[in-house]
């Protein structure tokens, strides 16, 4: 958030009501979302509604103890994120204040109110090394010169796509902080490396266009059946305990974008802690550096104010914009949505607004839409591509997916993986229900793996895909009359199925090598349950009984392909011994 100098506040209001969150204040010159600081002590809060002279304020602090008469400033700026180096490898708050900082100015692991720090180093001196000489042309969005953020990325200083752009007049390479100038233009615009960015407002695109690249997560149901597209929307929903954070900690580590922004968004302080405890160790495993190098956390738990929650998943995709523009791939973690869902409705309530399904404000699908559309793969305005993938995680009470959060999420999003509270009670992870989840992606993702898998990966998952679906058909029988009632070639059908739903839909996410699946790993793994279903059935043909073609030694050695490091090798010998055994019974 941007410092408020006191050039820039404006005229004094004073609060006439607190209504937890939502503050009331009168004599206030104000437009909407316009910053604000409330009471005595500053707190910091946002212009929601005007009528008349009584202007009404979402406070993003605990506003106990704050009394009608107390002032209000104002600072005559909608709120904005601090945009430039030092945005990865730190932990935010919803309003995007630095918790480590504020954690030095208090002195204590507590946060006092009305504390505030700018979102990144402003006296820190950086490298910049300029990529532009006097006499070129620049124009917004354009590259002017970079930094190293960190050992993974190369920051990359933009002209701000608001400056006209012009003839570069002056540029000069070496250690500068953040608002000293790098460049300045014939037209007197001056380039610093900070810039500022309303979070409500996207960030300017030449072209928004079709993906058809995946988003690599190492996950073999997902990779596998489910892809999601560079650029991409997905939906994780699932009843608690279900898996959908652990799902979103996977893709943060192993999906294979440029920069990870992780928002937490009032989920519980513990999961929060795992992954501030969790990613400074871990390793990106495309790079071997630290993973923190190319992630940016949002950390809004369930016991903040509940205002600044509404907010910080427009801070995480202004900042996940800011790093599309230089041309990288992001992948955006939103956890969860309902609870963002959740503070629009208490604001609302508390607004006395007309409540839609279930309390929830009758523009819950238009807030929703407008985050999810700011994802895609696009052409940005200086004519490099880059791209910003959002995957929201979904917390329906109950596990209820015709809640209204799910299902005005479901418009919106091109993918679809549903959580089973049954498959985790199994022991199933990840527990995504294959009959449930869906991907609009496979078609244009599907000439990808053709040119970089194998040429035949659409019709290798469809073959899975139709014994998963065959199998479910046949449970509905064996429940009503048993397994053993069923025609030979039946139970054999739901042989090939375990082995489907144990070695191929199941991962441990904390196995060091079963936890990342690449493409081929996957693709090698489906061929080889494929490869023992064509031999299955070519002996139960040739007479052989189902019980003896399922008793072969070398058949549950599938579910032991997932841990090995040398699959390749392990797959072939398998698919031999497979051939072997149950050739000799014929």
């Amino acid at each position: 958030m941007s410092q408020a100098t006191q050039e820039t506040v404006r005229e004094d209001g004073r609060i006439q009501s607190v209504s937890g969150p939502v503050v009331t204040a009168v004599d206030l010159d104000a437009r909407m979302n316009d910053v604000v600081y409330v009471g005595d002590e500053g707190l910091m809060g946002e212009v929601i509604e005007i009528e008349g002279d009584t202007t009404t304020i979402q406070v993003y602090e605990e506003t106990s103890g704050v009394s009608p008469g107390e002032p209000v400033e104002n600072t005559g700026e909608p709120l904005t994120v601090d945009l430039g180096p030092g945005l990865l490898d730190s932990i935010y708050d919803g309003v995007q204040r630095p918790l480590d900082v504020l954690e030095e100015k208090m002195n204590s692991a507590f946060l006092d109110r009305g504390v505030d720090a700018p979102g990144i180093e402003m006296e820190k001196q950086w490298e910049f090394v300029a990529e532009v000489s006097e006499g070129d042309e620049v124009a917004p969005g354009d590259v002017v010169g970079t930094v190293e953020e960190t050992v993974t990325i190369d920051h990359k200083v933009l002209v701000p796509p608001t400056f006209e752009g012009g003839e570069v007049s002056s540029v000069e390479s070496g250690s500068f902080t953040v608002q000293e100038t790098v460049v300045e233009l014939d037209n007197g615009e001056e380039i610093t490396m900070h810039q500022e960015w309303p979070v409500r407002q996207p960030r300017p695109s030449a072209e928004k266009k079709t993906p058809r690249t995946p988003l690599v997560s190492g996950q073999r149901i997902l990779d596998g059946l489910f892809p999601i597209a560079k650029g991409g929307t997905a939906a994780i929903p699932g009843p608690f305990g279900s898996g959908k954070t652990v799902t979103q900690h996977q893709l943060a580590k192993y999906a294979d974008a440029d920069i990870i922004i992780y928002v937490g968004c009032g989920e519980r302080g513990n999961e929060m802690t795992e992954v501030i405890e969790d990613f400074p160790e871990l390793e990106d495993p495309t790079t071997g550096n630290p993973l923190m190098a190319r992630t940016s956390l949002i950390a809004n738990t369930s016991n903040m104010p509940v205002a600044a929650r509404e907010s910080c998943i427009y801070t995480g995709i202004t900042i996940a914009e800011y790093y599309r523009d230089m041309g990288y791939d992001v992948a955006l973690m939103a956890d969860s949505t309902s609870r963002w869902a959740e503070a629009m409705r208490e604001i609302s309530s508390r607004l006395e607004e007309m409540p839609g399904e279930e309390g929830y404000p009758a523009y819950l699908a238009a807030r929703l839409s407008q985050f999810y559309e700011r994802a895609g793969y696009f052409e940005n305005i200086n004519g490099t591509e880059g791209s910003v993938s959002a995957i929201g995680a979904v917390s329906p009470p109950g596990g209820d997916f015709s809640e209204p959060v799910t299902q005005n999420t479901l418009r919106i999003v091109k993918t679809f993986w549903a959580l089973d509270a049954d498959l985790a009670e199994r022991r199933h992870f990840p527990a995504i229900n294959w009959g449930e989840s869906y991907s609009l992606y496979k078609n244009q993702l599907d000439p990808w793996f053709i040119e970089n898998v194998a040429d035949d990966w659409p019709e290798e998952r469809q073959w899975g895909v139709d014994v998963l679906d065959e199998e479910s058909e046949l449970q509905e029988i064996v429940q009503l009359v048993g397994k053993d009632a069923l025609p030979e070639d039946q139970q054999l059908t739901l042989d090939v199925a375990r082995y489907l739903r144990e070695a191929y839909l199941q991962q441990n996410a904390f196995h060091p090598v079963d936890t990342y699946c690449s493409p081929e790993k996957t693709y090698l793994l489906l061929t080889a349950i494929h490869h023992y279903h064509d031999e299955a059935f070519k002996a139960l043909e040739a007479g052989v009984p189902v019980e003896e073609i399922t008793a072969i030694d070398a058949a549950p050695r599938i579910n032991r392909v997932g841990v090995q490091e040398n699959y390749e090798e392990y797959i072939a010998d398998l698919k031999d011994d497979i051939a072997e055994e149950l050739r000799e019974l014929y």
